[in-house]
Formats: C-alpha cells, structure tokens, sequence
C-alpha cells in the first residue's frame, strides 16, 4: 500500500514525541503533522489531508472525543484512534467509530494489532472510493465490494451491521444511519430502527398484530419486522 498520512494530536509533547518514535517503526506510515489541541487539529486537517488521527482525549479547550464527533460530520474524514491515559471513555469512542482505543504507557504488541488494522481500515476506504458506489464489507478474512442493486437488505444486531444479499450475509464497519444515505439514490426504505430494505425485494406485507407486520423478502429465508412508525409510508411507497 502506499504511505499512510499520520497525525498526531495530544497537547503533552513528550506524548507526542513518544508516538512519533513508535510510530516511525512502520516503514509505510508517514507522520505529516502533529497539534496540541483540536483546534489546531481542525487547522492541520485542512492543510495536510491526513487518513488517521492519533488522538488524545482529555485536552484544553475541545476534547478529543468532541473533536471526533465534530468530524463525523465531514464527508471525507480521517480515521481516529484515540491514544490517551484515561480509560474511561472507551464506550464513547465506540459510538465515534474509532477504530481502536490506545492506553498510555503504549504497548507495542497492542500499538502492532492497531496498526494492522488501520493498514486494512484506510486500505479499504481507498479501495471504496474507486469503485463507483460498491459497497465494502467483510468476507471472512476478506475485503470485497457488492453493487448496490444486489442487496436486499440491511440489519443491525449486537453492534455489528449486516448486509444481506441473496446468497450471503456480510459484515460493515458502517452503521445503518450512514448506510441510509449512501444508498439514498437506491430504492431502500427503512422499516425499523434496525432494517433497511430494497423495495423491489417486498414479496408480502404481513399483518402481525397491534399494527405491527412483517415483509417477505424475495430471496430472504427471515421475515422482516416492521414497525408501526414505518407502515404508513411503507405502505405508500409499495402502493398498497
């Protein structure tokens, strides 16, 4: 893979210092840039365009977590782990989508698998934006893109994401909301909190009591739940 554009954020420069030592061991990442509060990682980010952030958490002004949040709103937006001494915030970092969460003192066996993983993370970012709108998901041991048009549809259970086509179930690294307006050009309909379904797919809308019913996917063994928030417009959208 190409060089991996780095930066680090922490407001303790030894932290820093540290990091850039651990992290010029890994001949294919490049640290671009460095900055000791958020705002001044707002600055870098739009000078220097980096693909991950090692970020601290507890800093001044804006934290390390806000700034994360602050980010999710960015079309194209660099990758976080959050490297800090607090480890009370790992709940948090998983609802920002970090892809790892580092404790101070760094451990070089724990900082390797981090490592490893960003190298498949932002691999397949550059992999998803050439590839005119496939989507990308775990197959196994895998990375592959499926075209939209062949998914029927989209669930999420027990924090994973699943994408289920007529002949598989894969895993995303996205949530649904994000999936949701991917696909927004797709004739995908949310039925539930946790369901997106491709319409064209809809064989039956069965009635399940209390204004609750359930969809027959074409090509799908499951029923799918349908709330009753949904049915209306559903029903509207299949011209029932």
């Amino acid at each position: 893979m190409q060089q991996m554009k780095v930066a680090i954020i922490d407001d303790e420069p030894y932290s820093r210092e540290e990091m850039k030592h651990l992290l010029n061991a890994y001949e294919w990442v490049e640290v671009i840039g460095e900055a000791s509060s958020a705002e001044k990682a707002m600055e870098l980010l739009l000078t220097d365009d980096p693909q991950v952030l090692f970020l601290d958490i507890e800093m001044p002004g804006m934290s390390g977590v806000e700034l994360a949040e602050a980010l999710r709103k960015m079309k194209k937006r660099p990758q976080i782990v959050f490297a800090t001494a607090y480890p009370d915030y790992a709940l948090k970092a998983f609802e920002v989508e970090a892809v790892d969460y580092l404790l101070k003192p760094f451990d070089d066996e724990q900082l390797a698998r981090t490592m490893e993983r960003l190298k498949k993370t932002v691999a397949a970012g550059e992999r998803e934006s050439r590839s005119h709108g496939k989507l990308a998901v775990q197959d196994e041991d895998k990375i592959i893109f499926i075209e939209p048009d062949a998914i029927l549809y989209i669930f999420r259970e027990e924090r994973e994401t699943y994408i289920c086509t007529g002949k598989k179930r894969y895993t995303c690294r996205l949530p649904i909301k994000e999936l949701e307006a991917k696909l927004a050009t797709y004739p995908f309909f949310r039925v539930h909190k946790s369901y997106l379904v491709q319409l064209p797919f809809v064989e039956e809308l069965i009635p399940w009591g209390n204004g609750v019913y359930q969809l027959k996917v074409s090509g799908a063994k499951e029923k799918i739940p349908v709330s009753r928030n949904y049915v209306k417009e559903l029903r509207e959208r299949l011209e029932l």
